[in-house]
């Protein structure tokens, strides 16, 4: 599963350096801050997709932060039956919440081929404690993260196809902007016609018949994975989408 490891210590473009930026969204942090998330010890892997990072039951001793590829959270039923609860793009931590939570109760899978950075449960919680600063960005962080779920359950629970995925486009090109991972040609969606059915509850043959009709309207472009827009605005609108939900500014302090 690993190709290798590598222990990073500070250095002038630390791999974290991506996760301080995701927590800079949403937070404001000074260059002390900075440097200290920068020095948190950690552990360089590669993991091929459908990688295990987390385990439902299982009670995580490290953080994992994504640094390429992408990452899903999922529950399963009783039956076995899938639903992806919510996607993650590089620089955005796995599991913040297991800094204080002893079992995980949900399961997280790389989507793709996945660099990810592996830090120490307890230290990145003594420094959340002794820096309120970084603590606080932690919790607006999660509190992000439970906005998001929220309106996935929305998406799923009241709108129709049409509006579920084009609501998805949007977000995650929103979300792929704010790390600056989208150009004016938009992105590679990294999932398939079965994943994208799993979250957003809808069969493959739906998705597949739904992509469609956006293409056929103008809405959105393909070229084999590659999704461009070049109707935005409209698309929006199709989808119902108000990014006030992803919380892009960060809070003055």
């Amino acid at each position: 599963m690993d190709d290798g490891v590598v222990t990073s210590p500070l250095a002038a473009l630390s791999p974290l350096a991506l996760m301080v930026r995701k927590l800079e969204t949403h937070a404001i942090l000074d260059e002390d801050d900075r440097r200290a998330l920068l020095a948190l010890p950690h552990t360089l892997r590669t993991y091929e997709p459908s990688s295990y990072l987390v385990r439902e039951g299982d009670a995580p001793e490290q953080c994992a932060v994504l640094l390429s590829g992408f990452a899903y959270r999922q529950k399963l039923t009783g039956s076995g039956m899938r639903q992806i609860v919510s996607l993650h793009v590089p620089g955005e931590a796995l599991d913040f919440q297991h800094l204080f939570l002893d079992v995980a109760d949900h399961n997280v899978q790389t989507l793709t081929r996945a660099n990810v950075a592996t830090i120490s449960r307890m230290a990145l919680r003594d420094l959340a404690q002794t820096r309120a600063s970084i603590g606080n960005a932690i919790f607006v962080n999660t509190l992000v993260e439970a906005s998001i779920f929220r309106e996935w359950i929305l998406n799923v629970g009241r709108r129709d196809a049409r509006s579920r995925l084009a609501h998805f486009l949007c977000e995650f090109a929103i979300r792929l902007d704010m790390q600056g991972l989208v150009d004016e040609t938009g992105y590679e969606l990294p999932m398939s016609q079965e994943q994208l059915g799993d979250a957003l509850g809808l069969t493959a043959v739906h998705v597949n018949r739904t992509i469609k009709s956006l293409e056929a309207d103008g809405l959105i472009s393909r070229n084999r994975r590659r999704i461009s827009f070049p109707r935005w605005d409209a698309l929006r609108e199709v989808a119902d989408f108000s990014s006030r939900y992803l919380h892009l500014s960060p809070r003055k302090p």
